[in-house]
């Protein structure tokens, strides 16, 4: 009976052994990319899907309910991380840095949406939105910098087709998200060096939270505690944005297109994701607009068939 008991104990061990070398294993080949701005709308679908296709992934977010309902999915851990506070930043580079998986991938997913007229819009809201859309991403990746180079990982940014073109209202959030445009360009020549992978996913109009926060303006104006000399128009332009944002398309192919990101051996710089031809065609044709307005009536203009020619050769190298 001892020797059985004992044979026993050693199988058990063995098992046991071998499970715990399999799960080390696992979590070693395991990439681990870094979510910031997870708890709802396009963050959190880029979390579910990255997590549900095997990536390991810290989900950033404020509130301790939103970071404890992200860890109780697999594969997700919650972290607590406002991307406007150094502290929470660097307490999470420490946080990831112990956790033994390393970062292969940062999602600067964080960011906050803002009409006003450039007029009238408050320094204090101007900053507000500036602080977390651009400098949030500057602080994060800044910081997870040294992690993401050893991995030779990537790094991309939710801008938005607002970072291609602007108009009535849009001043603030598009201001912001063309600097995204820019961040992007810099960031992937400065890293390319250590094979580090830079780009921008740029949405359309999908399902979210953005515009809840919105209603207080709305609410400020209908109750005559604000003035505007764009009365007419905010009104209009919050009809047009309602906050309730349940009827849009549900934000998958922008969680899709990250994954490709992460995943691809050939990574695109940009990740135009619209909701339909109409809006996808909309940006193309600002974008194109631009090139006309650069080329109209300066002193080395191009003619018609040189551009075309020109946008030809562009999109054959696309094709390689």
């Amino acid at each position: 009976m001892p020797h059985i008991i004992t044979l026993l104990l050693s199988c058990l061990l063995s098992i046991s052994l071998f499970a715990g070398a399999v799960s080390a294993s696992t979590q070693a080949g395991q990439k681990a990319v870094l979510v910031t701005g997870a708890s709802s709308g396009i963050g959190k679908q880029i979390a579910l899907t990255l997590a549900e296709r095997g990536f390991f992934v810290y989900a950033g977010a404020r509130k301790a309910r939103d970071i404890e309902a992200l860890s109780a999915v697999a594969n997700i851990q919650g972290i607590r991380l406002d991307v406007t506070l150094q502290d929470e930043i660097d307490a999470a580079v420490n946080e990831i840095s112990q956790g033994g998986r390393g970062l292969y991938g940062l999602v600067n997913n964080a960011g906050v949406f803002l009409f006003d007229p450039l007029i009238e819009v408050t320094e204090r809201d101007m900053q507000f939105i500036m602080d977390v859309n651009v400098f949030g991403p500057y602080r994060v990746t800044k910081a997870f910098a040294p992690l993401l180079i050893e991995n030779q990982g990537r790094i991309t940014t939710t801008g938005s087709i607002a970072g291609l073109f602007s108009g009535q209202l849009m001043g603030p959030y598009a201001m912001s998200k063309h600097a995204i445009e820019g961040f992007t360009d810099s960031l992937a020549a400065e890293l390319a060096k250590f094979d580090v992978q830079v780009s921008v996913v740029e949405p359309g109009n999908f399902r979210s939270d953005i515009m809840k926060n919105m209603q207080r303006r709305i609410a400020e104006i209908e109750d005559g505690e604000r003035s505007s000399l764009y009365e007419d128009e905010i009104k209009r332009f919050a009809s047009f944005t309602k906050a309730d944002r349940s009827q849009q398309a549900a934000p998958i192919p922008v969680a899709d297109a990250v994954y490709e990101f992460m995943t691809s051996e050939t990574p695109k710089r940009r990740y135009l994701v619209a909701p339909n031809a109409n809006e996808a065609h909309y940006a193309v044709s600002r974008a194109l607009r631009r090139i006309v307005e650069l080329n109209e009536g300066q002193l080395y203009s191009q003619s018609a068939d040189d551009l075309a020619r020109s946008f030809e050769t562009l999109l054959l190298e696309g094709d390689r």
